[in-house]
């Protein structure tokens, strides 16, 4: 015989009931957990693709193939001041003028670019992105004697 009065909350509860509420009880941490670590898998898994890619090619002075193809190319030095044109110092809208016109009447016009020692990078890739928009398809990085 049942001594309480009231009955239990649990006494009440039909077993679909108790089943549901048990149920109801289940954390979602865990869940939580693996999707961040999915989430985390498939960022470094995944291919981090440039978007602007430039294309160089190496100016190696080795075989006389090589030599004649550099043979009337023009040389860009890039320094920290500015850019010099076959020596002479230009701006950046006067050397994309200058290629323009050299590109017109030479189809095949190879361009060397030469970075002087300490110069940022930054500023070799925005002179390299101005010769390319020139329509030059010859461009070639080289190293500094």
């Amino acid at each position: 015989m049942d001594l309480h009065p009231f009955p239990s909350e649990a006494a009440l509860l039909s077993p679909a009931s108790r089943s549901r509420r048990r149920r109801a009880l289940i954390s979602l941490t865990p869940l939580v957990d693996v999707v961040l670590i999915l989430l985390v898998f498939f960022m470094v898994a995944s291919s981090f693709r440039d978007w602007r890619a430039i294309t160089l090619d190496s100016a190696v002075s080795g075989g006389n193939g090589e030599s004649a193809r550099m043979e009337g190319a023009l040389l860009v030095e890039v320094l920290p001041g500015g850019v010099r044109l076959s020596g002479e110092p230009v701006t950046l809208e006067l050397l994309v003028t200058r290629v323009r016109r050299h590109a017109a009447q030479r189809p095949d016009l190879r361009v060397l670019i030469e970075p002087a020692p300490g110069v940022v990078l930054q500023e070799t890739v925005h002179v390299i992105d101005a010769l390319r928009a020139t329509g030059v398809t010859g461009l070639s990085l080289i190293r500094g004697s």
